[in-house]
């Protein structure tokens, strides 16, 4: 039996489909169009909250990924200062002497250190420090946030750092985030920089994770043993960047990457940070919330998804940073700003509905292209989404007018623009270092050919003096005997005329093998170039040849042996001279310059002679190798030019085009610490 409701709403339906035909179209298109609109909408609106929640874990987890690898990065240079100071031969030589309180080894040893400082070109707070078995300071440098170099450290002791314990202990290296007491702070003058008043913050833990916060530091350390020449371990190196009140590793990480914020906390404590107060300050001194104190530092593990940070809401992610042990010291943070997402979010929904009811007026039909004009850009940017997740920084989106979705496309390709250019400068790095390696890997091949020859010119000019002084007294005691009408003088002549040629061929092979004395004392280089121009313009191999002088007058007095330097500016002008001979003449240039930051002077040799092919630049610095023809050269010229530069702490390097000429470049420092002794590297 039917019953009343069963019955009305039977009658309501007939009613309506039984009616005038256009009335019927009309009220079944507009509810189809009603729920088709609808239905669209709430389908659209789920899409986007999903793809928006997928967005922000993803960007999350790639703002996560890139802020690792730039510590990393920051950790792996750190090592690398401490990894190339213990392999320094003068450093591991000049230790035990140090230990003694010799001067002239402790100032070696801090020219090594300010070498590397200045070649490395470092960025914010750094400690190099050369430590004996004990953990004494025998010699130390603190870089300041602004990039000064401080003054050398000569004591104190670090023994009570674990990871040199460690170090000094096992003889391995180490590498880790590492917690510096105040005290230790205190010796080498950093604990100023490393004090951070503890700010108090809403929903932060009852107590700090640490009870050092606020005065010890957090810093990126690298420690290596030091070895002597039988492998026993004689001290260590540690290089550290302290990244209490320093901020150049969190902006470097957002400038680069495009990270929104990036924090590193010591402890629950925000000690280096790019988040901002309501004042427009860094947040330095603030703590995290309790819920990530409790899994992050207590449990070590990651926390990820909304936290409060400082006065507001963030999506964010925490990694605990652990020291070379293993403990949780610290976190690192990345996180952007929940307020963003939601607004997207709610202005993304209120378009939806709008855009429903407009369809809803107009014509239900309208939905499904309407529908198709939201979901395309969506479906784009989640497929190019998914080809970025294989690789693909290639990908680009078409943003479709100005609203959100335009927004949303044109934010997508800005953070794959600068994944790509993280990429590349990634890339660029590693090129660098490979490059850099490289040239590490020649000089020591060639500062061990110059040993090897080293030794034997050495041997074979001890061996051929005696023979060459016997002949040359004879030879000049027969000579003087002879009447001077004797046929027999000419060829006694000769032979004592090549008998001196052998000797100061000799002369030269024990220059070039013995151990050499700096004796470096202030020196004008643009009036010793004067002189020395002054005097070898009048000898007869200069006079087809015009000399050039382009000498800058702001070059200062630099520490230097001029009797050295005047052998080396003779040497080239002769092979310049000796160049052009072939051309009956040409042009020798000479200038000098300041170095670009203070690298030094430079002094450049340019002529216009027959240039140097390919093939002999690789070779012109090895011991005996020439081109001039037999009996006109020893091939040692440019190889004592080379040794005399490297004990001045300098550089040379040629640039020559076959056929367009030569021109060679010292580089010499401005500063010379350990004036004194200086030997030949690896020679004997």
């Amino acid at each position: 039996m039917r019953t009343p409701r069963a019955v009305a709403i039977r009658h309501l339906l007939s009613s309506l489909l039984g009616g005038r035909l256009q009335p019927v179209l009309v009220a079944s298109f507009s509810l189809l169009a009603a729920l088709t609109v609808g239905l669209n909408a709430v389908a659209v609106s789920q899409v986007i909250r999903d793809y928006l929640e997928t967005a922000e874990a993803r960007t999350i987890a790639r703002d996560m990924d890139l802020a690792n690898a730039f510590y990393q990065l920051k950790l792996d240079e750190v090592a690398a200062i401490s990894y190339r100071l213990a392999l320094d031969p003068w450093v591991s030589q000049a230790i035990p002497a140090a230990v003694q309180g010799q001067s002239e080894a402790l100032h070696l040893i801090d020219q090594q250190i300010t070498n590397k400082i200045t070649v490395l070109a470092l960025g914010g707070t750094h400690l190099i420090a050369v430590l004996d078995t004990n953990g004494n300071i025998l010699v130390g440098r603190v870089v300041s946030v602004h990039n000064e170099i401080l003054p050398m450290i000569s004591g104190g002791n670090l023994a009570d750092l674990s990871i040199i314990q460690t170090v000094l202990t096992t003889g391995e290296p180490q590498a880790a985030t590492e917690v510096i007491p105040a005290a230790d702070l205190q010796q080498v003058g950093l604990h100023d920089q490393a004090h951070i008043p503890l700010i108090d913050t809403p929903k932060a833990a009852p107590q700090p994770f640490d009870p050092r916060e606020g005065t010890a530091g957090l810093a990126l350390m690298g420690v290596r043993p030091v070895r002597n020449e039988s492998g026993q371990v004689v001290g260590a190196v540690l290089s550290a960047h302290l990244l209490n009140n320093d901020f150049t590793l969190v902006d470097r990480i957002k400038e680069v990457a495009g990270v929104d914020t990036v924090t590193i906390f010591f402890g629950d404590l925000r000690i280096s940070t790019n988040v901002r107060t309501e004042s427009g300050e860094r947040a330095v001194g603030t703590r995290v919330s309790q819920d990530v104190y409790d899994r992050v530092l207590k449990r070590g593990e990651d926390y990820i998804g909304r936290a409060y940070v400082v006065n507001e809401w963030f999506i964010t992610r925490y990694q605990p940073l652990r020291d070379h042990r293993g403990r949780v010291v610290g976190s690192l943070y990345v996180g952007a700003r929940e307020s963003s997402f939601r607004a997207l979010v709610h202005n993304i929904t209120n378009r939806i509905t709008l855009i429903a009811l407009i369809s809803l007026i107009l014509a239900g039909v309208m939905a499904v292209p309407i529908a198709r004009v939201i979901i395309r850009p969506i479906r784009e940017l989640v497929d190019a989404n998914r080809r970025v997740a294989q690789g693909d920084l290639t990908v680009r989106v078409q943003p479709y007018g100005q609203g959100e979705l335009a927004v949303l496309a044109r934010t997508f390709n800005q953070m794959v623009e600068a994944l790509q250019e993280a990429q590349l400068k990634l890339m660029r790095a590693f090129d660098n270092m490979a490059e850099t390696l490289k040239e590490t890997q020649q000089e020591l091949l060639h500062k061990e050919k110059l040993a090897s020859m080293g030794q034997l010119a050495a041997g074979v000019a001890h061996e051929l003096n005696n023979p060459l002084g016997t002949i040359l007294l004879y030879s000049n005691i027969v000579y003087k005997e002879l009447p001077e009408d004797d046929e027999h003088r000419r060829d006694l002549e000769m032979v004592i005329a090549e008998t001196n040629r052998c000797k100061t061929i000799v002369r030269n092979l024990l220059d070039f093998a013995r151990q050499n004395e700096v004796l470096a004392r202030p020196t004008d280089v643009n009036d010793l170039l004067r002189k020395l121009i002054a005097d070898q313009k009048t000898l007869p191999k200069f006079a087809p040849v015009q000399i050039t002088l382009d000498l800058d007058p702001e070059v200062p007095i630099i520490p230097a042996d001029p009797m050295q330097l005047q052998e080396v500016f003779i040497n080239l002008m002769n092979n310049a001279a000796e160049a052009m001979e072939s051309k009956e003449g040409g042009e020798l240039r000479i200038t000098t310059r300041l170095a670009p930051l203070g690298q030094g002077v430079r002094i450049s040799f340019a002529d216009s002679g027959v240039g140097i092919s390919d093939e002999n630049k690789a070779k012109l610095f090895t011991p005996f190798f020439t081109t001039k023809p037999v009996g006109k050269g020893t091939g040692l010229g440019l190889a004592i030019v080379y040794g005399i530069v490297k004990m001045h702490g300098g550089q040379i390097q040629v640039e020559s085009e076959e056929g367009k000429g030569a021109t060679f470049t010292i580089t010499l420092p401005l500063r010379r610490e350990n004036v004194g002794v200086a030997q030949r590297p690896d020679l004997n």
